[in-house]
């Protein structure tokens, strides 16, 4: 970077604000994927100032190591060179200099996902985890941030998205914007691109909802409509009396892609992404199982506003964002989340009850599944988040369990239980109020001292009996400490629910899992116990043919359904199959399919009230 172009970018940043860190960002090649950032710190350390970039981000718990995407970087003081030493993987330190020190990077920006930087000709986005380096012993001082419009022809008309407030910019616009310290600054990500924007109000306070991407006749009004009442529904179970939002704006990001699901919370915004055919259309007013799911995203992300973003496990009360900070209470802050994604939707009025008994369903069916839930406990699962549920291989399924889906499971049971307990009188619902009072409604506020709180590992049994009356003690060694499934069809058998477990599948099976790669029919998992399992095929091994009969079609998927279809539970194939580049054949006694058809089902007629489905309660009577 010249001299003149460094010049030029300092003097758009405002000063005044004493103490504050500053930075610039612009896109500076769309084609290579090129963010350029200027950091500026008035007043460096003496001895030679350290600046770091995070390792992970809050809220996907997996070390990433960001400063990989650091193309090149250098610094300068009062215009003349200044050595930076690199410390470790993350970190630099510059020789003592005279004057402000500044320093010019470039950052990589090619990942798709809700979790670091993406930039080309169509959009860009960043977290400040993955472009913002933080000033060792100046994260409590404002930081400022002047995002610059590209030069690139194809930046012309674009807009600015982002929860961050604007300083020196009209909103949705390019110029500078504030945060308080560093840990806000890396709160907020930006969005920047041609986009469709809608905003709403929430209980009054303004959310913009911005979607990145094509959708010929997106049904925008109908999107804002739902999710609306989903914000509404949330803001007023947390605060019933006041209505009263932990945020004064809030943002929806979402990207739309040919295909991909996720999503990351944030303290005023989310990041989504999700399929192109998961949004609804105009002249398709029926609700879709993909519309579903986009809602159930837009319901987890919003209610972790307040469950994690302000009711935090202790451990991430301060985070270090150098290395992992463990805890054993994701089943909790995650699990409680998708617990009640689903539920506000039902709440809120964006689906029935039948509805939501069927997305129920699908998560028992899901958990039931993996032999993994035997093995690992859903607190061992939140500890072991950094190594094992977001580092899955083709065991996965086998060895662990995920805290999002038996988690959920956890806060069923436990809502049941409470309410059983209490006749109706508490529920679930009151010890979220109880964490949220006690450790989330002013947590940014006590930030500011140094004194926010979190929970610490083994308090949730004592909390929960405060807030309710109801010792959940044995319920929490079994469920969450141990791996003994979720008793639901007990639990649900007083609130005119029944759980059918079914016959399962009348269909042979192998137990695998497959995928295509290329033209072939590859094995994703192979589930312990099952017919290839036992038959000793494995994980990567590509299936040929069954009975002399080649695997073939279009979907790998239906090519084997159609070659296993041909033949009966209990008899034995021969299958020819490639590992690596070795030739198996193998004999394999096919097995009913090990799919779980668990389903819910009212025993009351439409008016009876669902326990889990509505704040009211009857108990249905015994039969």
């Amino acid at each position: 970077m010249s001299k003149t172009t460094q010049s030029k970018r300092q003097m758009a940043v405002p000063v005044g604000i004493a103490g504050a860190v500053q930075y610039t960002i612009v896109p500076k090649d769309l084609a290579a994927h090129l963010f350029d950032v200027t950091l500026e710190i008035a007043q460096p350390e003496a001895e030679g100032q350290i600046v770091s970039l995070p390792a992970w981000i809050p809220g996907s718990y997996m070390v990433r190591e960001f400063s990989r995407n650091i193309v090149q970087i250098k610094a300068t003081s009062e215009g003349k060179k200044v050595a930076l030493k690199k410390l470790d993987k993350h970190t630099w330190q510059a020789t003592p200099c005279q004057g402000s020190l500044i320093v010019t990077y470039e950052i990589y920006a090619w990942d798709l996902s809700v979790r670091a930087a993406h930039l080309d000709q169509s959009h860009g986005f960043f977290n400040g985890t993955s472009v913002f380096l933080s000033v060792r012993g100046q994260e409590a001082a404002p930081h400022i941030v002047d995002i610059q419009r590209s030069a690139d022809a194809a930046c012309k008309t674009w807009r600015v998205a982002t929860s961050l407030p604007e300083l020196k910019a009209k909103r949705y616009g390019f110029g500078t914007y504030i945060a308080a310290n560093y840990d806000e600054l890396i709160d907020h990500p930006v969005e920047m691109g041609d986009f469709a924007l809608a905003t709403f109000e929430a209980h009054g306070v303004p959310h913009d909802f911005v979607v990145t991407g094509k959708v010929p006749n997106m049904d925008m009004s109908r999107m804002v409509a739902d999710v609306q009442k989903i914000c509404e529904a949330q803001i007023a179970f947390f605060e019933p009396r006041t209505k009263k939002a932990p945020m004064d704006r809030y943002v929806f990001m979402t990207m739309v892609v040919g295909e991909g699901y996720g999503g990351l919370e944030h303290r005023a915004s989310t990041a989504l992404i999700c399929n192109r055919n998961e949004i609804p259309l105009k002249h398709q007013p029926e609700m879709s199982e993909g519309y579903k799911s986009f809602l159930g995203l837009c319901s987890h992300e919003y209610f972790h506003t307040w469950n994690v973003k302000r009711i935090k496990p202790a451990a991430f009360a301060h985070y270090d964002l150098s290395r992992e900070n463990y805890t054993s209470l994701l089943w909790l802050f995650e699990g409680f989340t998708s617990y009640y994604d689903d539920l506000m939707l039902v709440r809120a009025g964006a689906i029935d009850e039948a509805a939501y008994l069927k997305l129920v369903s699908k998560t028992i069916n899901m958990v039931t599944r993996g032999s993994g839930r035997l093995k690992q406990s859903v607190a061992e699962s939140s500890f072991d988040a950094w190594t094992k549920y977001y580092r899955q291989d083709e065991n996965s399924p086998n060895a662990i369990v995920s805290y999002y889906t038996k988690g959920s499971l956890v806060a069923l049971g436990l809502d049941l239980t409470i309410r059983a307990a209490t006749e109706g009188k508490k529920s679930l619902d009151d010890v979220m109020r109880a964490l949220w009072q006690k450790f989330g409604r002013d947590f940014y506020s006590r930030s500011l001292n140094g004194t926010q709180q979190g929970l610490e590992e083994n308090d949730i049994e004592a909390l929960i009996e405060q807030a309710t009356g109801v010792n959940v003690r044995r319920f929490i060694d079994k469920h969450v400490r141990s791996t003994e499934d979720v008793p639901l069809a007990k639990l649900y058998a007083d609130f005119g629910v029944t759980l059918d477990a079914g016959a399962g599948s009348k269909k042979a099976s192998l137990g695998i899992k497959v995928a295509r790669d290329g033209n072939d029919c590859k094995i994703a998992n192979a589930f312990e116990g099952r017919a290839a399992h036992l038959a000793r095929l494995s994980a990567q091994d590509v299936l040929v043919a069954i009975n002399g009969l080649r695997i073939t079609s279009a979907d790998v998927v239906d090519g084997l359904n159609i070659a296993i279809g041909r033949y009966r539970i209990g008899e034995t194939v021969e299958i020819h199959a490639f590992r690596r580049d070795e030739l198996l054949v193998v004999k394999a006694k096919l097995q009913a399919d090990d799919v779980p058809v668990n389903q819910l089902k009212l025993e009351v007629d439409h008016q009876a009230v669902l326990a889990t489905a509505r704040p009211t309660y009857k108990k249905a009577a015994k039969r």
